[in-house]
């Protein structure tokens, strides 16, 4: 794409330590068999997913069978990022679909993990304030960003991760606001943003599509700001959106295996960008709640790549964008040891 979505590591990741017992927990069942045989010959792995639009490629992969046809059965569970590491290191999970970076705290934490390919490039976001909020400042789709920046000041926004917060951020100093100006309630997730806006406990939030557009169709907000009208957000500007990460050992150990797996998720890519229609049926499985033009417009806002192969020019976009977003340590770095084409179809 040209860029013009060890198992236990033991005391010296102390911090995991305490979240692995969530993570079995959660994934319960999956475990016993992560990475074993089936009887009908195919390799059962099991994949952490976001529950955001950026999936779309492995749930096309799964639901046209190209996993089945490379061999593999794959479980999926969805996983905050605060659970992502300790999931993968543990082997709750052998595949991570999720967010540079996130992927990039982990490498900073000297947690050995490995990108192997991109499935989604640009930052599908959506800022939606509330009907009141925008009845207040005579807000609406068609507001430039710069007057929709200048209403925020004074403003409670909802922020279920640093990382939205910081994209908050990014937008508001696009246009001269700075993001001192407004207060943020702390939330767990983009589900509670949703349930705040609708109780006016939060003027408005950002987060990944299809939940602000979703927001938006159940009547309870107006999207005011997205990647199609803010640059800062743009695929140029915003660089990889969504990478798939393993394990360094997994890689070496199941070299084959990843790459079957990388080869069907790049095959899911290639068919939403000729099959929408088709792909907003799959997705609609898993965002059963949400209109099919909701779904589709999320799609679109994301660059399927036609290839996963990453590059240092990207990857050097991806950590200015990151590293605005203030979710990543001062000085973080990514190393050109945890990311790699070799997984890449041949």
């Amino acid at each position: 794409m040209d860029m013009k979505r060890q198992r236990r590591l033991g005391s010296r990741t102390a911090r995991l330590g305490a979240v692995i017992p969530m993570v079995l927990a959660l994934c319960g069942g999956l475990l016993a068999a992560c990475g074993s045989s089936e009887a009908d010959g195919l390799t059962r792995v099991t994949v952490g997913v976001a529950g955001t639009i950026f999936d779309a490629p492995l749930r096309v992969a799964d639901a046209k069978g190209y996993f089945r046809a490379a061999g593999l059965k794959v479980e999926f569970v969805t996983l905050t990022s605060s659970l992502d590491a300790a999931a993968l290191q543990s082997d709750s999970v052998q595949f991570l679909n999720y967010s540079p970076t996130t992927f990039i705290n982990a490498v900073n934490r000297k947690i050995p993990q490995l990108a192997v390919s991109v499935d989604g490039a640009g930052s599908p976001l959506g800022l939606i304030v509330s009907t009141k909020f925008a009845r207040a400042h005579h807000l609406t789709a068609d507001t430039p960003p710069a007057e929709v920046a200048r209403a925020l000041r004074g403003s409670v926004g909802g922020a279920s991760s640093a990382t939205t917060q910081g994209q908050a951020g990014i937008f508001l100093r696009e246009y001269g606001v700075s993001p001192n100006t407004v207060r943020y309630a702390s939330l767990p997730s983009p589900a509670a943003d949703k349930a705040a806006l609708s109780n006016n406990r939060i003027d408005w939030f950002v987060t990944s599509e299809p939940t602000p557009l979703a927001v938006q169709d159940d009547g309870d907000g107006v999207v005011v700001a997205g990647p199609d009208t803010v640059p800062a957000w743009s695929v140029p500007r915003s660089g990889y959106g969504q990478i798939i990460a393993v394990r360094q050992d997994y890689a070496t150990t199941n070299a084959e295996l990843v790459r079957r797996f990388v080869r069907a998720v790049q095959q899911g890519s290639a068919y939403i960008r000729g099959h929408e229609s088709d792909v907003v049926s799959i997705v609609k499985q898993t965002f059963s709640t949400i209109a099919d033009p909701v779904l589709l417009a999320s799609l679109r806002q994301v660059d399927w790549p036609e290839t996963g192969a990453m590059s240092a020019d990207g990857w050097k976009t991806s950590m200015n964008f990151i590293k605005q977003t203030g979710a990543v340590p001062k000085g973080a770095k990514l190393p050109r040891g945890n990311w790699t084409n070799e997984y890449l179809p041949r």
